[in-house]
């Protein structure tokens, strides 16, 4: 039988003359900071100090042993980043050159020191560009140049720290006469029959040995010869429960394992756990262009999505404890997928597993963003070798439902000036629309691969078009108004978002000793966006009036015009399903304390986005609307049964006066959206007035006017303790209030994020981690729209 001998333990970090203890998996960065070498770069503006570390060369080593009683040892490396030398007593094992593949080599009979010496990214990286040429891309630093996680290099969100490092497990193989290589799962369903087909590749030491292949699943059980160096071995569960995403069904997971055999010696085990399911992109031409409708078991989904970046700048941080955490908060949200951006990696097992058991949708990007990527040798070759290994590895996983090629670049090459500056220079074409497809169409049939995103399906059209497949939204938020969200209705719309600030413990934690404002030397370190704050000002101007001295308004403002601008999207285009499938926010994570896109930032705190998606990714929203020049309310219903209920509008003033009301029945059918006209006597007749709709608990307001023209009366509201929490009771009309709980102690949440309430309505605001309860306290964390001054 296969052992296994892990090697996580006496690593050393060796720089020039000096030593230290390194950890395995762990980076550079990361035993530099534990042996206090360099300060935490997430803190204050410290990323500037450690930006050396990148620039230089590192070895890891440690003693590994001889004998180990077997025909083989192998070493097995997970995951090396990114360009190293392996050597085992003063051998050469190997040279790699890619972050997102694991290595094996033979060591039987070695022993004595193991080194890993790491040479720079840059180095390397500068290389590479000097063989093959310039390429363009969004951000001057060299990451297309080189298979590494390109966020290493910075981005609009996040610090430039050029790691190095055993980022994944490492271990010694001990096996003899076979070994398990490669167990490539296809998992279907035929007329209600589970299948599963197992093609198995093995390693011999003895090509002679006769083999064969046990699998069970299910308490089904089928066994198969092995020819040579392979074969198959194929099982029919009957009346298997199909896996559903979250919020349509179930999501059971059946183990399957299969043994290799000699004779009736177990040489090696293979264990995964699958789902029974079936996933369909219909990509379709209509009436309104060409669709980008997911499709499991049959059932046609809006995408309730967000976008995932890693979610630490150093990945071997995130424990299977972190990656659960976030994707709880995730699924908690309302969210059915997420989509694993390209800048970044292919995640750990750990995170599959969650979104399997969570019943979250992936969308895997393969790992290429916003560049120009050389096509010739030596990335060619790793490009292949890389999404060849990944597809196999990632394939047991019923989550998974979509191979995507690259993030942005096809829509780069027509639109961001790159085509007459590559003068027919590769730049990765051949990787979206050749390597990569067939990979996944020889490897993996069972899931759909779409070449990008955005992507129109050709070059027939333009890529980031509308009105075929899917759509980014980056004219609002980089010049636009939110309100602008509502001039078009793209097919699916795979990125859109708007930035605001992380919560103000995790800003006090990140920037100690500093005085905030807006224009703090660390509040400016830490957004990273190009004229990041000018964008932000000036999509807060269109609707409120920008507070003058005063971080804490500004603060709030912010993070409610985030919440604000994505609830404009998400309702839109909720509204107008099935021509729009789906909607990805940008983003859900960050990976360290930064003004971003997030919904929960850097600390891991929601912000005021995250309690909002509850509401906008509810199977039941109601929403005000215009269609054709008129009012509408629409009444979505993602649900599985129809929606009727009493829909009741109200138009009311500022000050709380009752002008008008009517009851209406509502009737929207199982995933249906159903319109409701509003009366013309109930149209609000200026910006004193407003509508409500209530129906079934849920609410809906229209505002006429932007809120710096709306005359709102100064708030007046009680406060009391609550068990729990906190009660809010309202005398007058309270727009947008807000308990920031993390001000009444660092490590408090609230259940709830921004509510509105009509003079006499109360609202009660969990709160845990709260450990001196006081009412007055509360006060001074509540924050909600004031009067235009």
């Amino acid at each position: 039988m296969l052992e296994a001998t892990p090697l996580g333990e006496g690593w050393i970090l060796r720089h020039d003359s000096d030593t230290l203890p390194a950890a395995v998996p762990g980076c550079v960065h990361t035993d530099l900071m534990a042996a206090g070498l360099v300060p935490d770069p997430f803190l204050g503006r410290n990323e500037t100090e450690v930006a050396w570390v990148g620039r230089r060369d590192w070895t890891y080593e440690r003693e590994i042993g001889g004998s180990w009683g077997q025909e083989q040892t192998d070493l097995v490396f997970e995951g090396l980043d990114t360009v190293a030398e392996i050597s085992l007593d003063g051998r050469l094992l190997g040279k790699v050159r890619n972050m997102h593949r694991s290595y094996r080599f033979d060591v039987t009979g070695l022993s004595g020191r193991l080194s890993v010496r790491f040479v720079s990214a840059y180095a390397e990286a500068e290389a590479v560009r000097g063989r093959v040429g310039e390429r363009p891309a969004a951000y001057a630093e060299p990451y297309q140049y080189l298979r590494k996680m390109a966020c290493s290099f910075g981005w609009d969100w996040g610090p430039t720290l050029v790691t190095a490092g055993i980022w994944r497990p490492v271990r010694l193989e001990h096996w003899s006469t076979a070994r398990i290589a490669r167990v490539r799962p296809l998992v279907t369903v035929e007329e209600g029959t589970g299948v599963v087909e197992l093609a198995v590749d093995v390693e011999r030491t003895r090509v002679e040995a006769p083999l064969a292949v046990e699998a069970t699943v299910a308490g089904v059980r089928a066994r198969a010869e092995i020819e040579g160096s392979g074969g198959v071995v194929r099982l029919r569960v009957p009346d298997a429960r199909l896996w559903w995403p979250r919020g349509y069904g179930e999501q059971p997971l059946y183990d399957v394992e299969l043994k290799l055999l000699h004779g009736e010696e177990a040489l090696d085990v293979w264990r995964r756990r699958v789902g029974f399911r079936t996933v369909e992109l219909d990509r379709g031409p209509d009436a309104h262009g060409t669709g980008f409708t997911l499709v499991v078991n049959g059932e046609r989904l809006f995408a309730r999505g967000v976008n995932w970046i890693p979610d630490d700048v150093f990945p071997s941080r995130i424990t299977r404890e972190r990656y659960r955490e976030r994707l709880e908060q995730a699924a908690g949200a309302g969210v059915d997928l997420v989509r694993i951006w390209g800048g970044g990696i292919y995640e750990s097992a750990d995170f599959y597993d969650a979104c399997d058991e969570l019943g979250l949708l992936v969308w895997q990007d393969f790992p290429f963003a916003c560049a120009a990527y050389p096509e010739e040798q030596p990335l060619r070759g790793e490009v292949e070798a890389e999404a060849r290994e990944n597809v196999v590895r990632l394939m047991p996983h019923p989550s998974l439902v979509l191979w995507n090629g690259n993030n942005e670049n096809l829509w780069g090459f027509r639109d961001w000036e790159w085509e007459p500056r590559l003068a027919g220079d590769s730049w990765g074409e051949g990787y979206y629309l050749g390597v990569l497809p067939r990979a996944v169409a020889e490897l993996d049939p069972t899931r759909p691969y779409t070449a990008g995103s955005p992507w129109s399906g050709s070059w027939d059209h333009h890529p980031n078009d509308p009105a075929h497949g899917t759509h980014h939204s980056w004219e609002v938020w980089n010049r636009q108004d939110y309100a602008d969200y509502r001039l078009s209705v793209p097919r699916f719309v795979a990125e859109f978002g708007w930035q605001a600030p992380p919560a103000y413990s995790t800003l006090r934690r990140a920037l100690p000793g500093e005085e905030l404002a807006p224009d703090s030397p660390g509040m400016l370190h830490h957004q990273k966006a190009d004229d990041g704050n000018g964008k932000l000002e000036r999509g807060l101007r269109r609707h409120f009036a920008v507070p003058d001295g005063d971080f804490d308004r500004w603060h709030y403002l912010m993070q409610l015009n985030q919440a604000r601008a994505v609830a404009a999207g998400i309702e839109h285009w909720r509204s107008h399903w099935p021509v729009c499938a789906g909607t990805v926010v940008w983003q859900l994570n960050d990976c360290w304390p930064v003004t971003s896109w997030a919904a929960i930032d850097g600390d891991g705190r929601e912000k005021p986005l995250y309690h909002e998606l509850k509401r906008l990714y509810a199977d039941r929203l109601p929403t005000f609307q215009m269609r054709d020049g008129a009012l509408v309310l629409a009444a979505v219903n993602q649900g599985p049964e129809e929606w009727r209920g009493t829909l009741t509008l109200r138009r009311l003033s500022v000050e709380g006066e009752v002008l008008g009301r009517k009851d209406v029945d509502l009737a929207a059918g199982r995933r249906a959206v159903a319109r409701v006209g509003v009366p013309r006597e109930l149209l609000p007749a200026g910006p004193g007035e407003f509508l409500v709709a209530d129906v079934d608990g849920l609410r809906a307001l229209h505002f006429p006017v932007p809120d710096r023209e709306v005359p709102y009366p100064a708030p007046e509201f009680d406060v009391g303790l609550a068990p729990g929490g906190i009660t809010v009771t309202a005398r007058t009309l309270v727009r947008d209030l807000l308990l920031q709980a993390d001000r009444l102690d660092p490590g408090a949440r609230a259940d709830r994020g921004l509510v509105t309430l009509l003079p006499g309505e109360e609202v009660t605001i969990g709160v845990r981690g709260w450990k001196t309860p006081d009412a007055k306290t509360a006060r001074s964390a509540l924050y909600c729209v004031e009067p235009t001054r």
